[in-house]
């Protein structure tokens, strides 16, 4: 008998079979990569973003130094030049330090509605983002309705924000120039940062912040940076009282160049301030970076032709504190409004800050001594309640608010409760504060210390 192969023996497929197979794996198959393609991507950093973010970044610490430095160095008397310079070159210094150990941690964390919850003291965790993955992105206000997903990588974020951090205290130096010990401006820099700048940033800038869940309008600073600073400014100046010889002696500035020259490098940093608040290289950038160049040139022609109208000259001086008015009123701004509202902006502040910076001040007899006060909170109280009445809806949207903040009575009423609460908070724990250092180490050098100047009694030099 002749002996069947084994294969015969082998069960048999029909191609019926086979070919059901072959149709359920590519079903399979095309589910699978129907699903991979629906699930929504992890989100990334973009390169893009972050090199526009590092650039900005850069450009807002050339603000404070050298930018403001020489602003408010070319504006007091010769022997107070170097005091001057030294003032916001250590307020650098020691708000880098202060906002890496609690300063970012008090703004930028979930927390509360008032507070942050300190989960990146001294930076702790800054990092788990970029070791899960070098182009994972990270969530501010992980776990909030609010949560805001950033294209750049936590360290640039957190040194955006450091820099905001550093220029805040350093225009409050404006209003006690000549006049304040060094040591008492450091205790009270330092402390102001944390108890008054952190929180209030916290407040408007976090996703979980009251204020930012009120509707309160603030695209860059207006109410953190310039009311804030511009009213503990006002409050220095009351609590440390006039300059030696104030409205008897010869005060004018000893080099408007240095002056003119900080002014136009916190012009061009200023750009860095308000586009780089967009977070990301994209349109709305583009529009804040439009509409901060209108406002600044809109304001400084409005100082200068209501100084020639009123004096008969249009001065040097009159022309770049317009200017940084327009900066400081397009502030809150500038991501929610259009180029005409721009312009009026500019125009508006520009006015108004002469008349603050020179009728106000000789009004009521108050020594703000390089204009703080007048130009930083009154241009910043311009800017943000004219954010109210000019925000455009398509600008200000978000994914939880599609059509946006649209100007009107409503937003402007918003806008109020934010100007009012900076004032109110700020004002009155930047007094406690003083007070508290003046008991403690004293605010005010001696009259005779004074006299001979702040380069040689507190630094042992001299600029020339």
């Amino acid at each position: 008998m002749r002996r069947e192969p084994e294969t015969m023996n082998r069960p048999r497929f029909s191609p019926w079979f086979i070919g059901g197979l072959a149709i359920a794996a590519g079903m399979v198959l095309f589910a699978s990569h129907g699903y991979a393609a629906d699930a929504p991507a992890a989100p990334k950093i973009d390169s893009g973003d972050t090199a526009w973010m590092l650039c900005s970044t850069a450009l807002v610490l050339m603000m404070t130094i050298p930018g403001l430095a020489l602003f408010y160095g070319g504006m007091v008397r010769k022997k107070n030049i170097l005091a001057t310079l030294m003032q916001s070159f250590a307020i650098t210094c020691l708000i880098t330090v202060v906002w890496m150990v609690a300063g970012y941690s008090i703004a930028f964390t979930n927390g509360n509605a008032y507070v942050g919850d300190f989960s990146r003291l001294f930076l702790n965790g800054i990092a788990e983002h970029i070791s899960k993955g070098a182009d994972q992105a990270f969530v501010l206000g992980a776990g909030t309705d609010g949560a805001v997903t950033q294209t750049v990588p936590e360290t640039v974020f957190m040194m955006f924000q450091m820099t905001f951090a550093i220029i805040t205290p350093a225009l409050i130096a404006g209003s006690f120039a000549d006049r304040m010990k060094f040591s008492a401006m450091c205790i009270f820099m330092v402390l102001w940062s944390l108890i008054v700048y952190a929180p209030i940033a916290h407040w408007v800038w976090a996703p979980t912040g009251w204020l930012a869940g009120y509707g309160v309008l603030d695209f860059a600073g207006g109410t953190v940076v310039h009311i804030n600073a511009g009213i503990a400014g006002l409050v220095s100046a009351l609590v440390l009282g006039k300059r030696l010889g104030y409205g008897q002696e010869n005060m004018a500035p000893y080099n408007l160049a240095y002056a003119v020259i900080g002014a136009s490098l916190l012009w061009v940093g200023w750009f860095g301030f308000n586009a780089g608040s967009a977070v990301a290289a994209n349109g709305r950038a583009g529009m804040a970076m439009a509409v901060t160049q209108i406002a600044t040139a809109a304001a400084a022609l409005g100082w200068m032709f209501a100084e020639w109208m009123s004096k008969g000259k249009p001065s040097v001086l009159g022309a770049i504190s317009g200017a940084v008015a327009g900066l400081v009123a397009i502030t809150p701004a500038s991501g929610f409004v259009l180029p005409g509202s721009a312009l009026i902006i500019g125009v508006v502040a520009g006015v108004i800050c002469f008349w603050s910076a020179t009728g106000l001040k000789h009004m009521l007899g108050y020594d703000d001594s390089l204009d703080a006060f007048g130009v930083h909170c009154i241009g910043g109280i311009v800017g943000a309640l004219l954010t109210g009445v000019f925000s455009y809806g398509p600008l200000s949207a978000t994914d939880a608010s599609p059509d946006g903040s649209p100007g009107g009575l409503h937003q402007l009423q918003l806008q109020a409760v934010g100007v009012l609460t900076t004032l109110i908070y700020s004002g009155i724990v930047s007094f406690i504060l003083l007070k508290i250092i003046d008991a403690v180490v004293g605010l005010r050098v001696e009259r005779e210390e004074e006299r001979e100047g702040l380069d040689i009694v507190l630094h042992g030099e001299q600029v020339f």
